[in-house]
């Protein structure tokens, strides 16, 4: 068995590290209607030190603040049933201590000045990987976040912002060229394609 040098910093994971971290109160909640990315997600964190919940919708997410508010959470935007800035909301009428982390597809300022406003200390873009979440749960009050290793392009971020008009339109495409003040056909072409990277 090798002994770790003084120039060896744990990794990622380690279980001794993470959990100085993370505190006494190990307790997460994350709420996502992706049942692949939750699962994925709760496994990642339970490696991470985490105790984890898990919710796939805004009813199931309020529920389980209401009987178990917990002390961290990740929370996505948007779900099947509703808006998960309503899970915020509950978390924070049982603990005012949750460090909160909105997840969204759909990158929005109007959006992260309400989770915001409403308790979430972060709002992260998806797809997040679950090491930039578990710096944004653990980063103490005051530390500046690393920028991301990988931004979202001009395109993507162009491509996010036409696709979240185009929802909020009720996929009607010629609504949504009035709104974005661009040709109707300009319009059909972007949303044929695929998300840029």
């Amino acid at each position: 068995m090798t002994e770790r040098t003084t120039e060896q910093a744990p990794a990622a994971g380690d279980g001794k590290l993470d959990a100085a971290l993370i505190g006494a109160d190990t307790s997460l909640l994350i709420v996502d209607d992706d049942a692949p990315f939750l699962r994925r997600l709760a496994r990642a964190m339970e490696t991470r030190g985490f105790s984890v919940d898990i919710a796939e919708s805004v009813a199931e997410g309020i529920a389980k603040a209401k009987t178990r508010p917990p002390k961290h959470a990740v929370v996505d935007l948007r779900l099947g049933d509703g808006s998960g800035l309503d899970v915020i909301e509950a978390i924070r009428a049982k603990r005012d201590d949750t460090r909160i982390i909105m997840l969204t597809g759909y990158g929005n300022i109007a959006t992260a000045v309400n989770a915001v406003k409403l308790g979430a200390v972060d709002y992260l873009a998806k797809p997040a990987d679950a090491d930039d979440i578990f710096a944004a749960l653990v980063q103490r009050a005051g530390e500046r976040a690393e920028p991301p290793e990988n931004p979202m392009s001009a395109d993507r971020v162009r491509w996010e912002h036409i696709q979240r008009v185009y929802e909020m339109c009720e996929r009607n495409v010629s609504e949504t060229a009035r709104r974005l003040n661009m040709h109707r056909r300009t319009l059909q072409r972007i949303l044929a394609k695929r998300a840029p990277k």
